[in-house]
């Protein structure tokens, strides 16, 4: 079973990702692909960042990805010399390629990755092929500290516990023993790429034939070549009605609602919930018991 939302909203959330697979090959990987690449011609500078100096560390990202898709996705990924042919796609892409390996390996799987890399200041952004960001743009936090990057979530500024915790974590992080953690916003569309604030903040109604549920899941893993940390992001959009049509979605739907229930002004803000939150835990909580 996939990590299980936090308990609490805002909480660290991060559990081992033992047996679990850690890249996801299914049915967005048509979709995501292409969409990667139309991002990529038409604004490098909004989906790619690496720092001089990180070209080894992409590599070893670049190699454990292509070695992960062929070996737990042969009906997806083939090997041909140099190259893999993603089956059912047209589509080879050549592992020797003059681009960064980040980009390469990002047009391998349907996850976003970003590599952070330890210094004097703390774990830093230093390079990612980030497609589809959850409402912040890359060229913000590129070179900056975690600290800084967590510096709008509340309670994760720098000197706070949690601040505190996630350094210790990346820390302590062991090659062997990658991690796993689950996100969600609500969302009144369903783009992928989505650098700016979502909208919604205000009275707006909680229409579920209008919203949005994207969840993202996200994986740290130690990388122990370099000693970087390569960090994926995998995006889920779906409408929030879809909740409804499942056991595991209507659970889901509980979870969020208890977690929208607790959130403080802040936290709604971040999330975009202001003058919102009633009208969702009440929509959710039809869903979640089948009634919406």
């Amino acid at each position: 079973m996939e990590a299980a939302l936090p308990a609490k909203p805002f909480a660290i959330g991060l559990s081992p990702l033992g047996d679990r697979p850690w890249l996801i090959a299914d049915e967005r990987l048509p979709d995501y692909l292409p969409e990667k690449r139309k991002l990529y011609a038409e604004k490098p500078d909004k989906v790619f960042v690496a720092e001089p100096d990180t070209h080894a560390a992409q590599e070893e990202s670049l190699e454990r990805v292509a070695a992960w898709q062929i070996a737990h996705h042969p009906d997806r990924f083939s090997r041909e010399e140099h190259s893999l042919r993603i089956k059912g796609m047209e589509s080879v892409v050549d592992l020797k390629s003059q681009d960064a390996p980040i980009l390469t390996a990002a047009r391998l799987c349907a996850e976003d990755l970003v590599l952070m890399r330890r210094g004097e200041n703390g774990w830093r952004l230093v390079a990612a092929s980030l497609s589809f960001p959850s409402s912040w743009r890359l060229a913000e936090k590129f070179t900056r500290p975690i600290t800084a990057i967590h510096k709008p979530v509340p309670g994760f500024s720098q000197g706070t516990r949690n601040a505190v915790l996630v350094e210790r974590i990346f820390d302590n992080l062991q090659p062997d023993a990658p991690v796993l953690r689950q996100n969600w916003s609500i969302y009144s569309d369903d783009k992928l790429f989505h650098p700016e604030p979502h909208s919604g903040e205000g009275t707006h109604s909680a229409d579920p034939t209008t919203s949005f549920l994207r969840e993202e899941r996200q994986t740290l893993t130690l990388l122990p070549g370099c000693g970087d940390i390569l960090f994926t992001i995998l995006i889920t959009v779906n409408p929030l009605a879809d909740l409804e049509r499942s056991g595991d979605g209507r659970a889901k739907a509980s979870a969020i609602a208890q977690q929208l229930a607790a959130m403080s002004d802040d936290e709604l803000a971040y999330k975009s919930m202001t003058g919102r939150r009633d009208t969702f835990v009440k929509l959710l909580g039809k869903i979640a018991s089948g009634t919406n």
